[in-house]
């Protein structure tokens, strides 16, 4: 009995629940499952079931074991499918981590249609805007809004992200609006990065850069809390168009500086370099890139009216 027999059959077993229903599911006798897992435990020289008179668990390298071997089998299925032309549903799991608030507001539409058109898809969604180790934590694929400088990674780019300058009405009438970029040094600045001091590109209509360098009154990791000091009073903020556009459309935040251009950056689905990308994986991202085509909803604030 071959390799992917008996990782089949061990995957079957812990599915099922016992060697018992295993055997019955596999059409075979329960001594021959049994054989089939003593065997892979022994080329291996590890115990993957906890086994009793009455039930059966998984050993910490069991369940690891189990995990990897659900993937496999998927993409071994996957493979076949490719080669043969046929057409084969989706399964197997997708471990994915996406940016906290992006990931709220603007992916959860699209994971969710995704996950109802292949429902043979298990879904492991991280919402963080922590910097995840894809290779070491296991990620199939991740979404970062940054200027990518990792190279040992394969992006491919989602959708282009968009920043304005903003505050709220009550704030400008207290503390007058800048007329250019240099104003914000005698203002009240929030800014995402904790570091004393921030340094800001902005680029007028004719392409000039101009860097202005101002501190920070309020800092913070939170783009939502940030968009929700500014529309507090608190001071002039940055922000993504994806966070701050339901606010400045209702006119909660206006636009400051809006003659100025700060640099974009962009949303990219990442993945670790394999000879073998996953179909699974690979129309997640194309879906991804299909959604995200057309110009987003959230970029209605640059345009004039608001």
């Amino acid at each position: 009995m071959g390799q992917m027999e008996d990782m089949s059959t061990f995957v079957r077993i812990v599915e099922s629940g016992t060697i018992s229903r295993a055997a019955e599911q596999l059409g075979i006798a329960k001594s021959a499952v049994s054989r089939r897992l003593v065997d892979l435990e022994g080329r291996m020289n590890v115990q993957l079931l906890n086994r009793t008179t009455r039930k059966s668990s998984l050993t910490e390298a069991g369940r690891s074991y189990y995990q990897r071997a659900r993937q496999i089998l998927a993409d071994v299925s996957e493979l076949h499918a490719v080669v043969s032309n046929s057409k084969v549903s989706l399964e197997g799991d997708l471990k994915v981590a996406v940016p906290h608030t992006f990931g709220q507001m603007h992916l959860i539409p699209v994971v969710n249609e995704f996950a109802k058109l292949h429902p043979g898809i298990n879904f492991h969604l991280d919402f963080s805007d922590r910097k995840v180790d894809l290779v070491e934590e296991g990620f199939d694929v991740a979404v970062r809004i940054a200027e990518l400088k990792d190279s040992s990674y394969i992006a491919r780019k989602l959708v282009r992200i968009n920043l304005v300058l903003c505050a709220s009405p009550d704030y400008l009438a207290r503390a007058g609006t800048p007329e250019k970029p240099a104003d914000l040094k005698s203002h009240d600045n929030l800014n995402y990065f904790f570091a004393p001091g921030t340094t800001s590109r902005f680029i007028n209509s004719s392409g000039r850069e101009e860097n202005v360098r101002f501190s920070a009154k309020i800092s913070s990791n939170s783009g939502e809390y940030l968009c929700a000091a500014a529309v507090a009073g608190l001071g002039i903020t940055a922000l993504p168009t994806f966070i701050a556009w339901g606010e400045i459309s209702s006119g909660n935040l206006v636009r400051v500086l809006a003659d100025y251009q700060l640099p974009p950056i962009h949303a990219y689905a990442v993945y670790p370099p394999t000879r073998h990308l996953s179909r699974r994986v690979r129309t997640f991202i194309d879906f991804m890139i299909e959604k995200f085509s057309e110009d987003p909803c959230w970029d209605a604030c640059l345009k004039s009216g608001y």
